[in-house]
């Protein structure tokens, strides 16, 4: 937003002022030129573009039309009939409701926490992170990490009044935090002293594994969450963890809603148990997925800020509803094929995050998909944060995005769809209870599949994957990473629908020595033929499908051919050719272009065709197990 100087100099005085009215008149009659005859009010719906949860980007923000309307939702709050998360404006940083920051500062004082994490017992690893510019440790212990035995080992050169530790154990949670806290005790380490997170988190545990740990109440988690509370002033106890839900393919609305619930279960539990609401609140860290959607990240750090805010006003406290925040970026997005564009992918996120004022980040290394990490990726990881807090100096400003009528706009509406899906889960008896009955589960596969549809047709394109495939690249190998817990959530990734067609055609490969293979006919002169054969050839190698575009058909070694040109040579030739490409012995003709009546052509190919079905239909023809 834009602060001109009060000189009296005004930028526009000859010009006579301009109305929103005007402007959409003027957008309408632009769309009336192309063909799109909209009235003068609907011009900004043609223009906007419908994200999840009903969300929507508009071409125009305004001053007038930004603001955040009031919704009528109070009837089913949470914990003592919190009502509808509006508000009249962000606040300031570090008071209510939290918008802007957390904390008055922010991080503009040393930046975020950089936050490393590590599933493999590998001193040496740790070390070298914390000599470079991590400040903190993510350590995934128990069978699918670290034994709770290496910690002492695995943390022996560290020095643990310096370097916070945040521990996620899952069930092996009381055992893992015993062993942590025996370490500070032989090394020294006054409790007072200790810093970090014992990671408990018995529903995120739930939805990852499908099974529950702690019992009703959650007594174990309770008890620590006391011990913290009394003797550890630096450590939490507890992480509400939203990444099951985000990696089972929810949607920024489903993920916040779940951690509120989750957050408010947690509150009932260790207020039930002689916590203050000031202590309870306290004690937890709530830890969220970065995505390359800048500012949907952005909005959803702010918007998440706003909601906690609000369940700690309703629960008498509104001082103490300041939300901790750990970002990560990620695993959906990540991609194991051209994993390279993946740096540029957590690029953003952590850019992302950083904006949108989380205290600590963790970037995935750009091989994640793959296995485990070597030591380029981990560094490449751990200096994403540096270059974008020491040259970018992006925390040096609080809440940068703060007053842009998008950003306000985008996290107030994302605010108002997470409270609806918080108070639905409210109303079905707690996160516990839709965790074990499987409604949000239904609800998150629900989102998932109609974002699927997307990914198909490439309205969500995949840098790498869905577009711009490159069936050259040498593959990227790393060793096996630990699995990770299961049995509960699914784990989703944006590329894994194409990834199962390129795992076909690399069995081909490997078994004939050649990749299945199409003709692309293009017919006319370059003018007519370059955009859709360019189209179709990205379309095949999406589909591990090499593109044939020299020499004749019976030379090509391909099976199927592929119609491109332009729509009036398509009247001319497209039946004789098909025809000719049919005698030289191809069993299947397709078109680049919308479907139309062509003799001799059996399909058809086209920008928001479903690409994997047509792909995986060609290999199947083709003969691609």
């Amino acid at each position: 937003m834009t602060v001109l100087p009060d000189d009296g100099l005004s930028l526009a005085a000859e010009f006579p002022a301009a109305t929103h009215a005007q402007w959409q008149r003027l957008v309408a009659g632009v769309l009336s030129r192309s063909g799109k005859d909209v009235p003068d009010t609907e011009a900004e719906d043609v223009l906007s573009t419908v994200l999840e949860d009903g969300l929507r980007v508009r071409p125009l923000y305004t001053a007038d039309g930004h603001a955040a309307g009031s919704a009528d939702g109070a009837a089913d709050a949470p914990a003592d009939g919190a009502a509808d998360p509006s508000t009249p404006d962000a606040g300031l940083p570090g008071f209510a409701p939290f918008v802007r920051a957390g904390r008055a500062e922010g991080n503009t004082v040393d930046g975020w926490d950089v936050r490393q994490r590590h599933t493999v017992a590998d001193p040496e690893a740790v070390l070298t992170d914390l000599e470079n510019g991590v400040t903190s440790l993510w350590l995934a212990v128990g069978p699918d990490g670290i034994p709770a035995g290496e910690l002492d080992r695995v943390l022996k050169d560290v020095y643990l009044d310096l370097a916070p530790v945040v521990l996620d154990a899952g069930a092996e949670t009381p055992t893992a935090a015993a062993e942590l806290l025996d370490v500070y005790a032989r090394r020294g380490v006054a409790p007072e002293a200790a810093l970090g997170n014992l990671g408990a988190d018995p529903l995120g545990t739930e939805a990852r594994t499908g099974a529950a740990y702690d019992g009703d109440g959650f007594p174990a988690t309770v008890a620590l969450t006391r011990l913290c509370a009394e003797s550890y002033p630096g450590l939490r106890a507890l992480t509400v963890d939203a990444l099951p839900y985000h990696e089972a393919g929810g949607s920024a609305a489903q993920e916040l809603g779940a951690s509120l619930a989750t957050g408010v279960s947690y509150l009932r539990a260790l207020t039930a148990g002689g916590l203050t609401v000031e202590q309870a609140l306290g004690q937890l860290e709530f830890r969220y997925a970065a995505t390359a959607d800048q500012f949907l990240t952005i909005a959803k750090l702010r918007a998440a800020r706003r909601l906690w805010a609000r369940v700690a006003e309703a629960c008498g406290a509104p001082a103490a509803g300041a939300q901790r925040q750990h970002a990560v970026t990620s695993p959906v997005m990540m991609t194991g094929r051209d994993p390279w564009v993946n740096m540029l992918r957590t690029t953003l996120a952590t850019l992302a995050a950083g904006v949108g004022g989380a205290e600590s980040v963790t970037v995935h290394p750009f091989d994640h998909a793959l296995g485990l990490p070597d030591a380029f990726a981990r560094r490449i990881a751990r200096n994403t944060s540096t270059i974008l807090i020491e040259e970018s100096h992006l925390a040096r400003v609080i809440d940068p995005a703060g007053g842009s009528w998008y950003v306000e706009t985008l996290t107030d509406e994302l605010a108002h769809a997470a409270w609806e899906f918080f108070q639905g889960i409210e109303r079905d008896g707690g996160q516990a209870a839709v965790l074990r009955s499987g409604r949000i589960g239904r609800d998150l596969a629900a989102t998932w599949a109609e974002r699927s549809r997307a990914l198909a047709e490439r309205r969500e394109p995949v840098t790498g994957v869905s577009e711009f495939p490159h069936l050259g690249e040498k593959p990227v190998v790393r060793a096996p990473a630990p699995a990770g817990p299961s049995g509960g959530l699914p784990r989703v990734r944006r590329d894994e629908a194409f990834e199962a067609l390129r795992a076909r055609s690399d069995a081909h490969l490997a078994a004939t020595g050649a990749r299945p293979k199409v003709f692309l006919a293009a017919l006319g002169p370059a003018a007519a033929h370059t955009a859709r054969l360019t189209f179709a050839a990205n379309l095949f190698q999406a589909g591990g499908i090499e593109p044939v575009t020299e020499g004749s058909f019976e030379d090509s070694g391909a099976a199927e051919a592929c119609l491109c040109s332009s729509d009036a040579l398509y009247e001319e030739r497209a039946a004789a050719t098909a025809a000719e490409l049919r005698a030289a012995g191809a069993g299947h003709v397709s078109l680049a272009g919308r479907p139309g009546a062509y003799a001799g052509v059996d399909s058809f190919v086209f920008a928001g065709c479903d690409a994997v079905a047509v792909l995986s239909a060609t290999l199947d023809r083709i003969g691609v197990s």
